[in-house]
């Protein structure tokens, strides 16, 4: 009986490895293709495909609402059209074919080259929002992509897919530039990053998916869990904090990773916080209802409960066990702490928010800072204050790359409110364990080749007339290139620098230098005419106070400290080395 049960899935997962073999080698072929398209080509593919998406955006969002049960339509709708214009609308001025920039100060020409094919997971929490994002910013830089949908996402990915490649390959975009798996598994998404026609891979999901990623084998932009807390501190618009923490949390149902997961407080304001929290649907949870939220919403493995994600706050309320008023909007549990111990301190991806109050903003800043360390190090957070200098203060010391001021986090870290570029995957930087800290664009689809123009000559090892690397004295415009073959130095040299040269040279040929013409010779002067047998450290000194060199041979016989005294003072000239 138990082989007859896992025969189906065995079945399964070899499906999912063969059709992910095969899609990759397909997405290679149309690689070659795409890579030799033009820019007007490039941006005319990118303009059907985003325009196609927009007319498609409200019947996606249904789609993924229906197969996924997370979130809400009518927010869907709205990041599918975030992805399909605002994306659209930063991504299509960028050069992304041929020369994209010359530097010319530099003498530099920086010229694109696609990455290649792009392996794309895409989550279930944003499905259809995340697919339009990622096909247009790998098609903008000449990719051609391959999708792994979220098993519980597959019928709404597959859909916007479908819409896009339709609407590029009528302006011209080639039939295997955009790919997807409808066979999805664990081991069939592993088979697809690891497979050598791959080039880059594209994942947002949970840690052990982005883990995956990174261990892959390949280049890889992964972006894990967020955790994001809200500080409000007393100097904060107390209404306007409150609304956008609860305009953020209840976005989609608090599914994107960015939104807040956790209020802090300062002291001194939190009675009017919790009253703002009430104004605006939020419940505050009593010591017993905490218990049994967390219950219902924390598995043993501190993971959210996927039948409560992205659920109204009155769903999860009920299916706790507890009563709250009808128009909640979000369920507030006040914390002590944060850790195992408190397991409505993690990512929740659900309208429930921990709250804390601290004494100052330094207490806020740690308790921060605890919240981002257990799940969320490097991704996002949001200030509320009227502070620039506390607001600075939280910039400098807090572990998250995007640090949304007096905005929700969840519209923030994307670049809807903000001037942040606009994206749907957020690296995390070093402290989240990604390779980038950006909103991922084209730009990291690209390498970027450099011509770079000779601007400073090269000169041989020992050759006394130039120094490269010196600067440029301030104020030279441009590079200081040769003047003919014998080099006559430029304008703009320093009088005094140009002395010095030419006293370097004259002295290491055993001559007065020019300063000295005319005047008793203080330097060495040339060397005698017969080479010397022996020479200790006396001779050398009386050399020096004579101001003339010892000329020696191959068999002259040098006594150590002579050799030593002599050497650092340059007075041995050596026979047959003179003209």
């Amino acid at each position: 009986m138990a082989a007859e049960q896992t025969q189906p899935a065995l079945d399964r997962d070899l499906a999912s490895i063969t059709e992910a073999r095969q899609l990759a080698r397909r997405a290679k072929q149309a690689q070659a293709v795409l890579a030799e398209c033009t820019q007007e080509q490039i941006d005319g593919f990118v303009d059907a495909m985003a325009a196609a998406a927009a007319a498609h955006a409200e019947p996606l969002a249904r789609v993924a609402v229906e197969e996924t049960g997370y979130g809400v339509v009518a927010d869907k709708v709205q990041k599918n059209l975030f992805s399909a214009e605002r994306v659209y609308q930063f991504i299509r001025p960028m050069k992304t074919v041929g020369v994209i920039n010359r530097l010319e100060d530099r003498k530099v020409i920086e010229i694109a080259e696609p990455f290649g094919v792009v392996a794309a997971v895409v989550p279930s929490t944003n499905p259809t929002s995340t697919a339009i994002y990622k096909i247009l910013i790998a098609i903008k830089a000449r990719c051609a992509i391959v999708l792994s949908p979220h098993p519980a996402a597959v019928k709404c990915i597959t859909r916007t897919a479908e819409v896009m490649a339709e609407a590029g390959r009528r302006a011209g975009l080639p039939d295997a530039a955009i790919n997807w798996m409808t066979t999805v598994t664990l081991e069939g998404t592993q088979e697809l990053m690891k497979h050598r026609d791959i080039a880059v891979i594209l994942a947002t999901g949970g840690m052990g998916l982005v883990r995956a990623a990174y261990s892959a084998g390949k280049p890889a932009y992964g972006v894990g869990p967020g955790n994001a807390p809200a500080y409000i501190e007393r100097t904060a618009d107390i209404k306007k904090a409150v609304r956008d923490i609860v305009t953020g949390k209840t976005f989609d149902n608090g599914v994107l990773c960015s939104s807040e997961n956790a209020v802090v407080v300062d002291e001194a304001v939190a009675e009017d916080v919790k009253r703002a929290f009430v104004a605006e649907g939020g419940h505050f949870l009593s010591a017993d209802e905490i218990d049994k939220v967390g219950k219902a919403l924390v598995s043993p493995q501190r993971l959210p409960n996927p039948a409560l994600v992205g659920k109204p706050a009155t769903f999860i309320a009920s299916k706790s066990g507890i009563t709250v008023p009808a128009e909640t909007r979000v369920l507030l549990a006040p914390l002590a702490g944060v850790g195992r111990d408190y397991p409505l301190s993690i990512e929740k991806l659900c309208p429930v928010l921990a709250f804390y109050v601290v004494k100052d903003w330094r207490e806020g800043c740690e308790r921060c800072k605890e919240i981002l360390r257990y799940g969320g190090m490097g991704h996002t957070m949001a200030i509320h204050s009227g502070d620039d200098r506390i607001i600075l203060e939280f910039g400098l010391k807090k572990p998250a790359f995007r640090i949304c001021v007096n905005t929700p986090t969840t519209h923030g870290s994307i670049g809807l409110t903000t001037g942040l570029e606009p994206a749907m995957t957020l690296g995390c930087g070093g402290y989240g364990g990604n390779i980038t800290s950006d909103n991922i664009s084209p730009r990291h689809l690209l390498n970027v080749k450099r011509l770079a123009y000779e601007t400073v000559p090269a000169v041989r090892s020992g050759d006394p007339r130039a120094h490269p690397t010196e600067a440029a004295p301030a104020g030279t415009p441009g590079p200081r290139l040769p003047r003919g073959p014998d080099r006559v130095p430029e304008p703009g040299i320093p009088a005094a620098a140009l002395s010095k040269r030419i006293d370097e040279f004259l002295v290491s040929r055993g001559y007065a230098s020019s300063s000295e013409a005319g005047s008793p010779a203080r330097g060495p002067s040339p060397a005698p005419q017969k080479p010397a047998d022996f020479v200790c450290e006396d001779d050398v000194r009386e050399a020096l106070k004579a101001g003339r060199r010892i000329l020696i041979h191959d068999r002259t016989i040098l006594t150590p400290a002579a050799r030593d005294l002599g050497d650092s003072k340059g007075v041995f000239s050596v026979a047959g080395w003179q003209a």
